[in-house]
């Protein structure tokens, strides 16, 4: 369990390019703004709206059906406006990642970046005065991962000492809850497949994050095993974006690790199921449980839209 006394500082102007980023005490109360969001979802009639005048970008250069929707609709929510650009913005070829933050920064209050190689996201903070969210890289996807703990909270009513096991790829949506669930006192194991682990340099650092003896991360390649007495179990696609040459070779690695009912039962009789979407239903996981009581996937997909408001709120607001 983290034990950091942090003091909560205050969010605005500042980059969000990894969940560990934050402290816990921001984090959490990050978490209560969303949840106050949540019971009043749009300014009272004759209230003042928080983002008022605030215009976001919205860089994307991955397809998006949460991550847009989410901020787009949040940002109006609010009282701003969002732009999104795909491809009328090439960065490094038709215009270096540079010259684009210089001119951003002139146009509008914050981005939200999109991409492939995390070093995108890195040299828009670095380069931008205005505020950059990570809204998603190769190595992580924070706002992911944020509004899955949130979710679990709101579930639970607790994340201390609660279990979360990852069925499937090491991938960026794995880095991201493992720093965030060590930040928060989660154990966060993981099932995968001989040479689809993690990065190493994201797991020692969510070590870091979460004691001296780093006894919050547990790995392993047996899904059953994994999976018992967890709380949470946690599967994505096993192909993502930019993986498309590897599909055959991957159903036949991840055949063992589908999130079915024999498998939540194998974690026990409270155990919830949860995907960060898109999924491909039959492969890692079923219909029968994405569909039925034991899913909390389609709160965490609505709870995106609560954490990122907050989020802007706090970034942009005042």
């Amino acid at each position: 369990m983290n034990v950091t006394t942090e003091p909560a500082t205050s969010l605005r102007g500042r980059d969000l390019l990894s969940v560990a980023d934050l402290s816990r005490d921001e984090v959490l109360r990050l978490f209560d703004h969303a949840a106050a969001l949540k019971l009043e979802p749009r300014p009272v009639a004759g209230g003042a709206a928080p983002l008022a005048g605030r215009t976001l970008a919205m860089l994307f250069q991955k397809p998006s059906l949460r991550t847009r929707v989410t901020f787009e609709a949040g940002m109006n929510q609010l009282g701003g406006h969002a732009i999104y650009l795909t491809e009328d913005v090439v960065m490094g070829a038709r215009e270096s990642v540079r010259d684009v933050a210089r001119n951003l920064e002139r146009f509008v209050d914050a981005i939200v970046a999109r991409t492939g190689p995390h070093e995108v996201v890195v040299e828009l903070a670095a380069q931008a005065s205005i505020p950059v969210i990570n809204g998603l890289t190769l190595r992580e996807h924070p706002c992911q991962a944020l509004a899955d703990l949130f979710t679990i909270r709101e579930r639970f009513g607790r994340l201390d000492g609660l279990v979360l096991a990852f069925v499937g790829d090491g991938n960026n949506v794995y880095h991201s809850l493992a720093l965030l669930g060590a930040r928060l006192g989660l154990e966060v194991r993981l099932a995968h497949p001989p040479e689809y682990g993690p990065n190493a340099r994201i797991v020692e650092r969510a070590r870091e994050l979460a004691s001296p003896t780093g006894e919050n991360l547990v790995f392993g390649e047996d899904p059953v095993e994994i999976v018992r007495g967890a709380d949470v179990v946690y599967t994505d696609a096993w192909t993502s974006m930019g993986q498309e040459a590897e599909t055959e070779a991957r159903r036949d690695a991840f055949a063992r690790y589908r999130i079915d009912d024999a498998l939540l039962d194998a974690a026990g009789p409270d155990a919830v199921a949860m995907h960060c979407l898109p999924a491909h239903r039959g492969e890692e996981i079923t219909s029968a449980v994405m569909d039925g009581p034991r899913s909390i996937i389609w709160d965490q997909s609505e709870n995106r839209l609560h954490v990122q408001k907050a989020l802007l709120a706090e970034l942009l607001a005042g």
